[in-house]
Formats: C-alpha cells, structure tokens, sequence
C-alpha cells in the first residue's frame, strides 16, 4: 500500500513540473517582455518631449509679452523715453 501511495505522488510530481515547465512554457518566454511601441503616440518620451517644447514655447511668448509690456510702460510716462529709440549723447 505504502508503494503504490509513493508511486502516486512521483507521478502526481513528475505531471505538474511537466505542466509548469513542459514546452507550452518555453514560448512565453521567447516574447518580448516590454509593450511594443506601434507609433509616436505610444513613446513617453516622445510624449515629453513635445510637452516640454510646448511649455519652453509658452514661457518664451509670455516673456516677450512682459518685456513688451514694460516697454509700453516705461514709454507712457512723462519724460521718459524709450532707451532703445532714443539717440544716444
């Protein structure tokens, strides 16, 4: 009886390290293990990278605005003048 028990449990071991580790399992591995990227949408940086641009942009527009504004201001008020058109002495 103690034989016949110890068979069953060889073949009970011998079935399921063929399950976890016959040839179905060697495939898996063979595949790539990082999402493949199918197009510029995909890329994070790509995606940063835009987003960074965007922003450099944005800031740059913003300190031509201020600049622009400054000198505005700067030629509003009484007897000033613009150091940029003015003819230098």
């Amino acid at each position: 009886m103690g034989r016949l028990l110890l068979l069953l449990l060889i073949v009970a071991a011998l079935v399921l390290v063929w399950r976890a580790f016959g040839p179905h399992s060697w495939k898996r591995n063979q595949q790539p293990r990082t999402p493949e990227i199918k197009g510029p949408d995909d890329d994070e940086n790509f995606l940063w990278e835009i987003e960074k641009n965007r922003f450099k942009e944005r800031r740059a527009r913003e300190e031509a605005q201020r600049q622009e504004q400054e000198r505005q201001r700067r030629l509003n008020k009484p007897g000033d003048t613009d150091p940029e058109t003015s003819p230098e002495r």
